[in-house]
């Protein structure tokens, strides 16, 4: 085999190489998209250089996950694939959904987690039902988040109540905190409910 072919067998094998990785990301890609979301990838780097004081962290095997054991919330926190109506729709049928231009859980900013609610005695169909009684979080409560293999505790601050569209309060950028959102009363798209918490 001459060396003009040998070359052109390469070129054929990186051509072939190259296809298979775009075939392998296309087919994965709603498992794998966040990996490509810039404020995942600069968290994940904050925490390999040091980011936190405490060299023996402890790390969990959970996905990321929100855990409410005083209402009975369990629930994955998921990533809209875009930012269309039906983007979020379908990210709210398979769990929390992390609002994308919010806080990373466990850094310092606000992190937004949407999430369905339902009127009392709906079925537990898909995540509909969610964040149906988080109005009866009250000051003090804790909520455990699961995020990039650590566990956060938040403890709850308070409950505020908006128009739609109506933005949510400013809050001081020096602390980590979360918001859970959903429409209020439950079921019904009147007004939303806030309840923010602050990591202890």
């Amino acid at each position: 085999m001459n060396r003009d072919s040998l070359q052109k067998n390469r070129g054929v094998l990186r051509l072939l190489f190259l296809i298979f990785l775009i075939s392998l990301l296309a087919l994965n890609w709603s498992d794998i998209y966040w990996i490509f979301n810039p404020r995942v990838i600069s968290f994940g780097i904050q925490s390999v250089v040091g980011r936190n004081e405490s060299i023996n962290e402890t790390y969990y095997q959970e996905v990321d996950s929100i855990n409410i054991p005083l209402i009975n919330i369990s629930a994955p926190i998921v990533e809209s694939k875009g930012s269309s109506d039906r983007d979020f729709a379908e990210a709210l049928d398979r769990g929390v959904v992390h609002f994308p231009e919010s806080a990373i859980p466990g850094e310092i900013g606000t992190a937004i987690l949407l999430g369905h609610s339902a009127p009392a005695g709906w079925p537990k169909i898909n995540y509909d039902w969610v964040f149906s009684e988080i109005e009866k979080l009250n000051e003090g409560d804790k909520i455990e988040i699961y995020f990039n293999k650590r566990k956060y505790i938040y403890k709850v601050k308070e409950k505020i109540f908006l128009e739609i569209g109506e933005d949510l309060p400013s809050y001081a950028s020096d602390k980590s905190e979360i918001v859970l959102l959903s429409c209020w009363p439950p079921g019904r798209n009147i007004k939303r409910i806030g309840v923010r918490a602050i990591l202890e």
